[in-house]
């Protein structure tokens, strides 16, 4: 079955009930903080209860791994934005243990393409059009290798202003328990 009519079912009750009502609040993070993050399903609510943030307190933002892969891609357009425009003071990088992106192999995921109906033509068009599929699609040695990395791309942007506060942690998926990485 297809989840998004499950979800639009949901969704009706959802709103009649008016539950909504119950997480309030506007697009200005309450805390100040904008937290880069793992898309990992394990940190969903984990991560945010971990920190002590609410709804409201904090821009979450999510990607693989949670690296930056390019300093002008949308993530670290979010970052500026949720800086500049909604006053946020602090970035915190937020990787985990066991995390999927570690290790990750280029191509592992381009043969899983090729395995799913990606012809082989197109990924030697893709690599002859100068795109290092290999650089993009492979993974960092360890999460804190991860985290230092992104913190070490956001803190040498140049848009970045000299006030903001850019941290590095690790937390724990199955316990929640954070550890400093970069302070």
């Amino acid at each position: 079955m297809a989840v998004i009519p499950e979800i639009l079912e949901y969704n009706r009750e959802f709103v009649a009930s008016k539950k909504f009502e119950a997480m309030a609040t506007d697009r200005f993070p309450n805390r100040k903080i904008v937290v880069l993050t793992c898309m990992d399903t394990r940190l969903t609510e984990l991560l945010p209860q971990a920190m002590g943030l609410r709804n409201g307190d904090a821009k979450f933002l999510k990607t693989a791994g949670a690296v930056i892969s390019h300093p002008w891609g949308s993530i670290m357009r979010s970052i500026l934005l949720a800086i500049y425009e909604l006053g946020a003071q602090d970035v915190a990088v937020v990787g985990h243990h066991d995390c999927g992106f570690a290790n990750m192999r280029a191509e592992t995921m381009l043969q899983r393409a090729i395995d799913r109906g990606v012809p082989a033509l197109r990924i030697e068009t893709i690599r002859s059009a100068g795109i290092d599929l290999d650089q993009w699609l492979t993974g960092f040695a360890s999460p804190e290798e991860g985290v230092k990395r992104s913190v070490a791309a956001i803190r040498r942007h140049p848009l970045l202003p000299m006030d903001v506060v850019v941290h590095g942690l690790l937390v724990h998926p199955h316990t929640g328990l954070l550890e400093t990485i970069e302070v």
